[in-house]
C-alpha cells in the first residue's frame, strides 16, 4: 500500500521516496513507491504527472491500493527519488474540482437536482443535473458560488464512521465501498470524494459558468475556474478589442455594431438577389431557343437564384442545362437541370472527377466540387457531346 501524501497535504509539490516495484508494460513501465504526493486518477479527476528525478511520469494510476506512476523508462527497485509534481497542472484541477462542488452543492440547495456526470477535461469542467435550469437561473448559481469564493472559507475533509456516515446528509455520485472521505465546504456542500482539494476557497480565484444546455432530461453545464477562468476572459477580451477596431465602435457596444452590420448585410444581400434574378433573366433571354446543353459559371449566385436560372434555362434549351456557382479557390456549387434527359449520369461523373459530392432526381441534380474552371467546363462539355 502507497502512503499517500497528497492527503496529508494536497499543496506537496516535492517529496522523497523509494521504489518499491517497476513493471515494464508493452509501452511503457509501471513504478510504485513506498509514499507519492502523485494523485492517481479517480473521482472525475485525471491523474498526475511530473517527474521522479530526471525520469517523466506521464500519468498515475491505482490499483489495489497500489498507486503506479507511468513512465519511459525503468527505476530500478530500492532507488531513492525526489518526486517533482506538474504543480500548474494539478493546481488548476484542483480549481475546477472545489470550484464544481461549489456549483453542484448550491444547485442542490436550491433546486434538489443530483449532479449525475461529471467530467474534469483538459479545457474545461462538464456537470450533468437531472433537472431544467435556466440561463438566468444559471447566472444567479454563478454569482453565489463566487460570493463563497470572496469568502474564503475553509474546505474541510473528515473521515467519518459508519454510524456518522449513516445520519449525514452529503451527495454522492456513486456507492462507495471502504472508508469515505468527505469534502466539506461549510453551507454550501458535504461530498463524498477521492480527489485532492484546494484548502480554501479563495484559492479557486474565479468560478464561470459558460453555458447551459439540455442533455438527457436535464442539462449539462460547462464551467471554468481559477486559472482556466481568467485565460478565457483573456481570450474573449482580445476577440472584443479587435472587434471594436475593426468596426471602430466602443468595447462596450461592439454587439450593437455586430447587429448594425448584420442588417447592412441582409439588405446588400437583398439588393444582391435582385440584380443576380434580373442578370439570369438577360442571360437566359439571350440563349437561342432551342440551343442544346449550355453551361454558366457564375461566382455570387445563392442556390434559389441558380435554380431560378436552371428552370429558365431548360425552358428554352434542349439536353441539360449546367449551372455552376462558386470560383476556383473555394469550390463550386452545382446544379444540372432537363426536361429531357437524367441528369445523374453526368453528376456522378463529376463528382469522380472532381472529388464533388451530391445528388438528386432525373430532372434535377445538384452538389459541390472543387477543381479549376476550365477543366470542369471542359469535362462537362465532352460529356455532354456523347
Amino acid at each position: 500500500m502507497t502512503n499517500r501524501l497528497y492527503y496529508e497535504d494536497s499543496h506537496l509539490t516535492e517529496f522523497p521516496a523509494v521504489v518499491t516495484a517497476c513493471e515494464q508494460t508493452k509501452d511503457y513501465w509501471k513504478v510504485s513507491l513506498d509514499q507519492t504526493a502523485f494523485f492517481p486518477e479517480g473521482g472525475g479527476q485525471a491523474g498526475d504527472s511530473g517527474y521522479l528525478n530526471d525520469v517523466e511520469v506521464f500519468d498515475t494510476h491505482e490499483k489495489a491500493g497500489e498507486i503506479w506512476h507511468y513512465t519511459r523508462e525503468p527505476l530500478e527497485v530500492g532507488t531513492e527519488v525526489k518526486g517533482i509534481l506538474d504543480w500548474n497542472k494539478r493546481f488548476s484541477r484542483m480549481q475546477q474540482h472545489s470550484g464544481e462542488h461549489i456549483v453542484s452543492g448550491l444547485i442542490h440547495a436550491r433546486f434538489g437536482y443530483d449532479n449525475v456526470g461529471f467530467h474534469l477535461g483538459e479545457e474545461e469542467v462538464t456537470m450533468d443535473f437531472n433537472g431544467p435550469i435556466t440561463r438566468e437561473e444559471l447566472a444567479e448559481i454563478e454569482a453565489a458560488a463566487n460570493q463563497v469564493v470572496f469568502d474564503n472559507v475553509p474546505i474541510l475533509i473528515s473521515y467519518p464512521g459508519k454510524e456518522e456516515l449513516a445520519i449525514l446528509d452529503y451527495r454522492s455520485k456513486i456507492e462507495i465501498q471502504g472508508q469515505v472521505r468527505i469534502v466539506t465546504i461549510p453551507d454550501v456542500d458535504i461530498c463524498a470524494c477521492c480527489a485532492p482539494h484546494v484548502d480554501r476557497t479563495g484559492e479557486i480565484g474565479l468560478i464561470k459558468l459558460t453555458n447551459v444546455q439540455a442533455h438527457r432530461g436535464g442539462v449539462r453545464v460547462n464551467l471554468l475556474a481559477g486559472d482556466r477562468a481568467l485565460g478565457d476572459y483573456r481570450e474573449k477580451e482580445a476577440s472584443v478589442k479587435a472587434i471594436s477596431v475593426l468596426l471602430s465602435a466602443k468595447e462596450a457596444l461592439v454587439a450593437d455594431a455586430v447587429e448594425r452590420l448584420k442588417q447592412e448585410n441582409f439588405r446588400l444581400t437583398g439588393q444582391l438577389m435582385t440584380l443576380n434574378r434580373a442578370l439570369i433573366r438577360d442571360k437566359a433571354a439571350a440563349v437561342p431557343e432551342g440551343s442544346a446543353n449550355p453551361v454558366f459559371f457564375e461566382e455570387s449566385l445563392d442556390a434559389d437564384t441558380g435554380r431560378e436560372f436552371v428552370n429558365l434555362l431548360t425552358a428554352r434549351c434542349t439536353g441539360i442545362a449546367c449551372v455552376f456557382m462558386g470560383n476556383d479557390e473555394t469550390g463550386y456549387r452545382y446544379i444540372f437541370g432537363s426536361k429531357t434527359e437524367d441528369t445523374r449520369p453526368l453528376c456522378k461523373k463529376l463528382n469522380s472527377q472532381f472529388n464533388g459530392k451530391g445528388g438528386g432526381k432525373p430532372e434535377m441534380v445538384q452538389g459541390s466540387l472543387s477543381g479549376i474552371q476550365e477543366e470542369i467546363l471542359g469535362a462537362a462539355q465532352t460529356f455532354l457531346r456523347k
